[in-house]
Parts: C-alpha cells; sequence; structure tokens
C-alpha cells in the first residue's frame, strides 16, 4: 500500500524531501498495521510456577478484520502473511477483565483454528476459583473460562537392568523379511500382520503428529523420519532429546525398516512431526505430566502444520477448550487417536471427544464399544541414547493404531477418522489368549479387496514358520 501510494505522488521540483518523508510514514504504517502482535505467548515455556488449581485458562474472540489496501496492492491479511494477529478488541478486553476481576495474565497466545486469543491468568489468592469462574462465564465477552487441568502419559517400562538380556535378537526362532536385528522381538509388529501390509503401503506421504513428551530425534533408527519439532515445555533441546515416552511412541510407529538397525515402524514412510506438550517427572522417566496450556499449544500447532493424524497417548480430565480445538480437527478432515486410561473410563479427554479413536491394549476392555484393541504388552522400541527398551501401556498399544491408520490413510486418504475406525473394529482379529487385535491387513482388504493383503499374510506367516 505504501508503494502503490508513493509511485502517485507528484515529485515536482522541491517536493522529493517531503515525498520520501511521506513514503517512510506510510511504509511505517502499514509495517504496524500487518505486524503481528508479539507477547509472552510466543515463549515455549510451559513451566508453569504457579500451582495449578489458582490458574484458569479464558477464551475471548479474535476475529482480526482483514487491513483494505490500495486496489491493485497485496492485502496484508491473515491468508497473506500466514499470521494471526491479536486484535485491538481482544487486548482492550484482556486487560479489562484482569483489572476488573483482579487477575494476573500468566500467558496468551493465538488459537487460530478457532479464532480466539486464549489467556492463562492466575486468581486472587483469597478467591474461590468456582464462584470466580461462574461470574466470569455469565460476563457476555467471554467465550470459554475453565481450570487449567493436568493430563499424563499412559504407559510404563522396565528397569533398564531387565532391558539388556532381553534384546537379543537371536533370542527367538521367528523368520524376518527384514535385516532390522530385533524385529523378531516386534511380537505386536506381527500380530497386526504390519509385514504383510507393508507389501502394499508403508504411509507414504502421510503427515503424523505426536503429541507428547520430546522425542531423541537423533537417534538412527528415527534418521529422516522427523519432518518437525516444537518445544511447548522449554528451551532445553538437550532433554527433548533424553525423553524416553516419545522417543517410544515415534520408534513403534515410523522406525526405519531394513536398515540393519533395531527395529521396524508399523508405517516407515510417514513424516513425523513432534510437540512436546509433556513434562517428564524425572529424566527418561515414563511419567510424565501434562496441561490444558501446553496441549492446547501443541493441538493448535499440529493442525496449522496439516497434520493429517494425531497421536494422543495421554488422558485426563474432559477439558472444553482441548475439545473444542480437537472438534475442530476433527470437521477438517484430522484422525485423532487416543489411548484408554488404566480405568477403562471413556470421559475424560481425548476419548471423551465424538470421533477420537479410542485404543486399548488386547485383554482388556475387550467388550466395551467402539473401542480398538493393540498390543501394548512388552513392547520393544526405540529408547535416548540410541538405545531400544521395553515398554507396557495403552500408549503404546495407540501408537500401533496410529500407525496402522497411517497405511490406511495412504491407500485411501479419503477416508474419515469415522470410517477409519469402523474398519478397523470390524476387522479385529482373535489371537491365541482370546484377546483380539486391529489388524492392518483385513482393514485393507476391507476398502480395497483387489489387494487381498491376507493372503500375503498367510504367506509371510508360513515362511516364518519353516
Amino acid at each position: 500500500m505504501g508503494f502503490a501510494l508513493a509511485a502517485r505522488l507528484s515529485l515536482a521540483a522541491g517536493s522529493i524531501r517531503s515525498a520520501l518523508m511521506l513514503l517512510a510514514a506510510c511504509c511505517a504504517l502499514v509495517a504496524c498495521v500487518s505486524a503481528p502482535h508479539t507477547s509472552d505467548a510466543n515463549r515455549n515455556d510451559g513451566k508453569l510456577s504457579i500451582a495449578a488449581d489458582r490458574l484458569i485458562l479464558v477464551t475471548l474472540d479474535n476475529r482480526t478484520p482483514p487491513v483494505i489496501g490500495e486496489p491493485g496492492s497485496t492485502p496484508h491479511g491473515y491468508s497473506a502473511t500466514n499470521s494471526y494477529a491479536l486484535g485491538d478488541q481482544a487486548r482492550s478486553v484482556g486487560a479489562a477483565l484482569a483489572r476488573e476481576y483482579g487477575l494476573q495474565k500468566v500467558r496468551e497466545w493465538p488459537i487460530v483454528p478457532l479464532k480466539v486469543q486464549c489467556l492463562v491468568f492466575s486468581i486472587p489468592d483469597a478467591a474461590d476459583r468456582e464462584a470466580l469462574m461462574r461470574r466470569l462465564s455469565a460476563d457476555g465477552r467471554v467465550r470459554l473460562v475453565q481450570p487449567l487441568q493436568l493430563f499424563n502419559a499412559l504407559g510404563s517400562g522396565e528397569p533398564d537392568n531387565q532391558i539388556a538380556a532381553r534384546l537379543d535378537p537371536h533370542s527367538t526362532a521367528m523368520a524376518s523379511p527384514y535385516n532390522d536385528p530385533y524385529f523378531g522381538l516386534q511380537h505386536g509388529f506381527a500380530q497386526i500382520d504390519a509385514a504383510a501390509a507393508q507389501l502394499w503401503t508403508r504411509g507414504e506421504g502421510v503427515n503424523v503428529a505426536i503429541i507428547d513428551t520430546g522425542v531423541a530425534t537423533s537417534h538412527p533408527d528415527l534418521d529422516g523420519r522427523i519432518t518437525l519439532t516444537r518445544n511447548f515445555i522449554d528451551d532445553d533441546m538437550k532433554a527433548f532429546q533424553t525423553d524416553r515416552h516419545g522417543t517410544q511412541i515415534a520408534g513403534i510407529i515410523a522406525a526405519d525398516a531394513n536398515n540393519g538397525l533395531g527395529i521396524v515402524g508399523i508405517a516407515p514412510a510417514v513424516r513425523l512431526q513432534v510437540y512436546k506438550a509433556c513434562e517428564p517427572a524425572r529424566p527418561q522417566s515414563m511419567e510424565s505430566v501434562c496441561n490444558t496450556f501446553t496441549l492446547a499449544r501443541a493441538l493448535g500447532a499440529a493442525i496449522d502444520r496439516h497434520a493429517q493424524i494425531v497421536n494422543l497417548s495421554l488422558g485426563g480430565p474432559a477439558d472444553p477448550l482441548l475439545s473444542q480445538i480437537v472438534g475442530y480437527g476433527l470437521q477438517h478432515g484430522v484422525v485423532f487417536v487416543g489411548a484408554v486410561p488404566q480405568s477403562g473410563r471413556l470421559d475424560g479427554f481425548p476419548l471423551s471427544v465424538v470421533g477420537v479413536i479410542a485404543v486399548d491394549q488386547s485383554g482388556r476392555s475387550e467388550n466395551t464399544p467402539g473401542v480398538l484393541h493393540a498390543p501394548g504388552q512388552d513392547i520393544v522400541s526405540t529408547a535416548p541414547d540410541g538405545r531400544y527398551d521395553f515398554a507396557t501401556g495403552s500408549s503404546f498399544a495407540a501408537a500401533h493404531v496410529t500407525g496402522a491408520v497411517a497405511l490406511l490413510r495412504a491407500r485411501a486418504p479419503a477416508m474419515s477418522a469415522v470410517a477409519l475406525q469402523a474398519v478397523l473394529e470390524r476387522t479385529q482379529t482373535p489371537q491365541r489368549d482370546g484377546s483380539y487385535t486391529v489388524n492392518i491387513c483385513a482393514a485393507l482388504d476391507a476398502i480395497q479387496p483387489h489387494d487381498d493383503c491376507m493372503h500375503s499374510a498367510r504367506a509371510v506367516a508360513t515362511a516364518a514358520a519353516k
């Protein structure tokens, strides 16, 4: 706009200096209008020092109007700049709420898909949080108010002194179509017929987001598999590399195949996006904690970066804000895979959101309608420092299903989350112990019968038995 205006200025003798001054002023005006507002929202620090029970989240409408430019000029709106500015109205409303209710702003950031500004406020020491939230919910300026809630990863691991003895590539007689030395220990991989399915699809072209702890991106079996990392906890990338839970999830989904190392991922050709929204309780601990703030930022980023599948191997209470973001993603074709907690309840986040694929480990909750089952007991996967460990839990069952969904989506990109869950549920197969598990080959044959993946699976099984 500034340059278009300057081009029309009359540069008569003696007016050049004035024209240049006007040009600079116009350019400065455009910069002020188009530049996104920056605040502490851009910090990665998810370590909120205030106790969670003294924090609330508030969302405000932030539908910033487009900037009107000169005819023929480039508009400086959201679509042109790929930025999302904090509007003056949202800024003034946030300040007014803080002043009127005695709140202290801790963080704020835009949730682009929902077109809202989200603020984390600390409440006064003497305030009753529930009563304060009721007052805020009745305030017409507030879109949503809720407590800051905590969530946990759903998995457990073995003590390291038990790992080395079990990771013996010669401890199984199972024949291998891969040169990865620990493939024979991947009983979950075998149970879901992943080897045969990979004759038809390896997850090519599919973007999978892992919202979890950090991931050891330098692990040789994950080399080239990860295209994007974001840390919503802190700026400590060394700790990011040593996080165990997310690293094991990543390996199950996408460890490289036939590279002469370790294991094989269910979908080794997918492109992984890693969003650290959970912090381990201790270095390399499986126990980790996330909160509404970090998860909301990670979910918004994953949707914004066009993730097609999001793995959520975590659980906690039902959460209105997170449910809204996931609901938006589902409406726009994103598939979310969640893990069933130890209690077996489905009324917490993320499973309470209709359309999220619920996964439990085989042998548990077999009769629960709408729940898929996959291997989750003694699952070998990648670990920090280039190692491999075993782990148990519904977290790792969910990772198997995320890999399975990626394989199916590569063959049938238009399938919705509901359709994918339905085909995986009706094609679950019984195991020797009487439990059930998803079967990728059976699901592939259901959506594309000419593939005859189950015939390939029988051939793989026959070869392994010899």
